[in-house]
């Protein structure tokens, strides 16, 4: 819980935000005679997927409330890899227990913006600002093991 002041009154409050992530599709080769699928659509899967994981394996203080997928898949050329990429955005609205846990959302590599719907402001001390950091030291390293995985195969 986050403090916030209401007056001469300090109280607790959880943070209710908005996160958009940018969900890839890249082009797949098809199989045998078939063509492969249009990158809109690998990148409206990607983001159907990632959203079922992200409504229904609860992650410790955080709570879901609400999704909006209408924003349309858009093509851009990736200049690493030579090619036409899609992204499918998606806006979450989630309430955390605190900063840290809104932590693993903006480490991301879909993630692209936030926005915090309440409380309008908030009191952090010294520790609280310690515990984020580390928080989001922690998951850049594990971001950082993930993508070294993800190389090695």
């Amino acid at each position: 819980m986050v403090k916030v002041k209401l007056g001469d009154d300090v109280v607790q409050s959880k943070i209710r935000f908005k996160v958009r992530f940018d969900f890839k599709g890249e082009h797949r080769p098809g199989r045998f005679l078939f063509g492969g699928k249009p990158i809109e659509q690998v990148a409206e899967e990607t983001r159907e997927e990632q959203l079922a994981l992200l409504k229904n394996i609860p992650v410790q203080g955080i709570s879901f409330i609400d999704y909006d997928i209408s924003l349309e898949p858009y093509v851009v050329y990736d200049e690493d890899s030579g090619e036409k990429v899609a992204y499918a955005p998606c806006e979450i609205t989630l309430n955390a227990d605190s900063i840290e846990d809104m932590v693993r959302f903006t480490m991301r590599e879909e993630f692209r913006k936030l926005e915090i719907l309440e409380p309008p402001q908030m009191l952090l001390t010294s520790t609280d600002l310690e515990r984020i950091l580390f928080k989001m030291n922690e998951e850049f390293k594990n971001q950082l093991l993930f993508f070294l995985r993800k190389i090695k195969r």
